[in-house]
């Protein structure tokens, strides 16, 4: 499941700074704008605990957790929707993407050119904010003029288009983006059809220095007021900060480095699960002793699509899901124990799969 978010903002806000602690690829990271030209793509495992908990009681040879991918994204600038600064070119790649990491830029440094001469989160957002809505606005338009006769003709379903399509014209002129207009599953479908840049999720990231990782600053509180309409989570961050813990070479070394901070985990693992939440997908688990996995599902996804995440032919032959709940499976410490137990279900193919099932799919292939 080759899922993407992609990493957008201004030039020098830390994106490439950033995808390198995610990916351990090495974006370059320079003091000038349009350093990154093509986006940099990076293959980044989810840290979930569960899987190692997994693999006390199963003692597997390998562990293989899931992964999702991440785009460094080049920065944006004004204008980039008429084709400023390569702009037409990083649209097209934001459209690649499945959700948005918005990175905004929330430190003070005089050393570290800002493109716009001034440190301001909530005005540098709302430049990338109108660039993609001015994108859609050109998509929508060419849709509004194709289904304009139609609709005039009294196709109803046509004419329904029509309306929905307006509304997001009108959300767009507001200012607002297409992902705040309300959806039910045609509209959803609609929506999804036209590929619009502002409907993406996105989480914004407000890149702190070192002295404000735990309680943010001005900067980062004006942005959490900022979104406060829309439905998208903020993370502070120092990216600096986490490029120093990624260079670190043993587990030991990180913690200490943590510890002296006081954070409990690298902000770089909160960041890729809020990015895993953001694309609402779920994890199940298939636990055995050449190997404990995690698979990477979309939320309410049925127990046959589930199996053809493994290999698609297990879709095609589902007989049934054999499901144990993790905390179960921890709990009693065996598949044995919790058969025993009975706390091994026999789902069929209606099963909704939830989040931390562990799963043995019957087959007839």
């Amino acid at each position: 499941m080759a899922l993407k978010c992609g990493i957008v903002g201004l030039p020098n806000v830390g994106k490439s700074t950033l995808f390198n602690c995610l990916s351990n690829a090495k974006a370059q990271a320079a003091n000038f704008p349009f350093c990154t030209i093509e986006p940099n793509v990076g293959v980044i495992t989810v840290p979930d605990k569960r899987l190692n908990e997994l693999a006390k009681h199963v003692q597997p040879e390998r562990i293989m957790p899931t992964t999702i991918e991440i785009v460094d994204i080049a920065g944006l600038v004004k204008g980039a929707s008429k084709g400023e600064g390569l702009g037409n070119k990083f649209l097209a790649n934001i459209r690649e993407t499945d959700a948005i990491i918005h990175v905004l830029r929330c430190f003070e440094d005089d050393n570290i050119v800002h493109v716009d001469g001034s440190v301001d989160p909530v005005r540098d957002k709302e430049i990338i904010d109108i660039e993609l809505q001015f994108k859609d606005l050109e998509t929508v338009d060419s849709r509004l003029n194709k289904v304009k006769r139609s609709a005039g003709s009294g196709d109803s379903v046509a004419k329904k288009t029509f309306e929905f399509y307006n509304l997001i014209k009108s959300t767009l002129e507001s200012g607002q983006s297409a992902r705040s207009i309300e959806l039910d599953a045609w509209s959803e479908e609609v929506m999804s059809d036209l590929q619009l840049l502002t409907a993406k999720p996105v989480l914004y990231v407000c890149n702190v220095g070192e002295n404000d990782v735990i309680d943010g600053n001005d900067h980062s509180n004006r942005v959490i007021e900022a979104v406060k309409g829309e439905d998208a989570e903020v993370l502070v961050l120092g990216v600096g900060i986490e490029a120093d813990i990624a260079g670190l070479e043993t587990f030991d070394e990180r913690k200490e480095f943590l510890d002296d901070l006081g954070l409990s985990e690298a902000g770089v693992s909160r960041l890729i699960r809020s990015a895993y939440k953001l694309l609402k997908l779920d994890t199940y688990f298939t636990a055995g002793v050449k190997e404990v996995r995690a698979w990477t599902i979309h939320h309410g996804t049925k127990a046959p699509q589930a199996a053809a995440v493994i290999h698609t032919d297990f879709e095609r032959g589902f007989i049934r899901a054999e499901v144990i709940k993790y905390d179960d499976f921890i709990s009693l410490g065996s598949e044995l124990a919790c058969k025993e137990a009975g706390k091994l279900s026999v789902e069929g193919k209606e099963y909704v799969v939830n989040d931390g099932d562990i799963l043995h799919f019957r087959t007839n292939v």
